[in-house]
């Protein structure tokens, strides 16, 4: 088995509305979030590789035009946009037309990051559509 990622850049503005008030994240503010695409598959022997790295840029390319300088809160379920919440959001909308997808890797900052692969734990208010 081989795994390619496949590194992506949005900048984009939230709030945590679920935090109390007085946290620092409840206040509007922004991210360059980093979001790393994993696909995990065997070697095509045709091809020589997992999947085409433009077939995959091409299947994220929506949602980053979807988030890339937005407001997430806007989003419809990105209403609690953390970074969980982002990369659910992000899995549950790929992964029907990307069946090789084992994983979503989300950066709000240089070290803070969040990795989800796929249903299993998870709050199903989160989990809307």
């Amino acid at each position: 088995m081989f795994e390619l990622r496949k590194t992506f850049q949005i900048e984009a503005a939230h709030r945590l509305p679920m935090v109390p008030s007085n946290h620092k994240c409840s206040r509007l503010h922004g991210h360059s979030f980093v979001i790393d695409v994993a696909v995990e598959g065997p070697l095509d022997p045709n091809f020589g590789w997992v999947m085409d790295f433009a077939d995959l840029k091409a299947a994220v390319r929506p949602l980053v035009q979807i988030l890339d300088h937005s407001y997430l809160n806007e989003i419809p379920g990105l209403e609690n946009p953390t970074s969980e919440g982002l990369a659910i959001w992000i899995w549950d909308r790929l992964k029907p037309n990307l069946p090789l997808l084992s994983e979503i890797k989300v950066a709000e900052t240089c070290n803070s990051c969040c990795i989800y692969r796929g249903a299993g734990g998870v709050i199903s208010p989160l989990r809307t559509k």
